[in-house]
């Protein structure tokens, strides 16, 4: 009998703004690691969402995974694996 792992799963989301090269940055990681898994994420502009820029004012940019941070500022590629598979 083979033991299978579930395939990861969660909502990802990037908070984010415009002109931002961090938030770029992390973009790219997700682009590269999230689509393996069969996932994506969804952009949320910090500075259209009144809630977002109280909550992170220019702590951007930030990965929520169901709606609780996971990362901020910066990310590899590595951690991003861990974040997905749940190792951390």
């Amino acid at each position: 009998m083979l033991f299978r792992h579930p395939s990861p799963t969660g909502v990802y989301e990037l908070i984010t703004r415009e002109g931002c090269h961090l938030c770029d940055e992390m973009a790219a990681v997700l682009n590269d690691v999230l689509p393996r898994y069969g996932l994506t994420y969804s952009l949320r502009d910090v500075d259209i969402e009144p809630e977002l820029r109280l909550r992170y004012t220019d702590l951007v940019p930030v990965l929520l995974r169901d709606g609780v941070p996971v990362a901020k500022l910066r990310i590899d590629r590595w951690t991003l694996v861990r974040i997905v598979e749940g190792r951390r």
